[in-house]
């Protein structure tokens, strides 16, 4: 799928997968945002902390899954952005705000995967 600018690339996908009944794929991706936050897992405290970042953004990757959670689609997405001085970093994507364009293969797989809520590591995991 082809995203636009203004677009936002979770919303963009979410909607996607209801309106064709997806609900287990994999999900890779490139393109350029204007904002973009990110998140980092705390494993021992159990808590994201997110961060924005504005202006002229690369991803240079975006990976993640479609499974469901509470009979809904469910978005696992990590993202490695790079600046305007060719420092990467990354993180869980939060949200993303698509600049000229963003380019997104979903790979529908047969079946479907849930998540529950798993209070021993902090986060919705794969239930099979």
């Amino acid at each position: 799928m082809r995203l636009d600018k203004g677009d936002e690339v979770i919303q963009s996908v979410q909607h996607v997968c209801r309106e064709r009944h997806i609900s287990l794929g994999t999900v890779t991706g490139i393109g350029a945002v204007k904002k973009v936050t990110i998140g980092y897992f705390e494993q021992d405290a159990k808590v994201y902390h997110a961060r924005e970042f504005v202006g002229d953004i690369e991803v240079t990757s975006l990976q993640g899954n479609i499974t469901e959670m509470n009979n809904d689609v469910y978005l696992h997405l990590h993202a490695t952005l790079s600046d305007s001085n060719y420092n990467a970093f990354g993180g869980h994507l939060n949200e993303a705000w698509v600049g000229p364009t963003f380019e997104i293969i979903i790979d529908i797989i047969d079946g479907k995967v849930s998540r529950e809520k798993n209070s021993d590591v902090g986060l919705n995991t794969l239930t099979f």
